[in-house]
């Protein structure tokens, strides 16, 4: 679960929210994104972006208004 501020949904934030997601992904699925990367030539980057979005989706957020 995630707690946020209402009134602190400021462009840090979302990007301290983006980058936990990254660090959840990459603990999670890592191994697999590198293997699929090289395998199919694409950048890892990139998927690893992709990944984070898709993962703050799976989060429950908690607003303190």
């Amino acid at each position: 679960m995630i707690y946020l501020n209402f009134t602190d949904l400021s462009e840090e934030a979302q990007e301290r929210l983006l980058t936990n997601s990254k660090e959840d992904v990459k603990k999670k699925y890592g191994k697999d994104l590198m293997d699929y990367a090289t395998k199919h030539h694409t950048n890892l980057e990139k998927m690893l972006d992709e990944e984070a979005l898709r993962n703050l989706y799976s989060y429950t957020y908690v607003f303190n208004i």
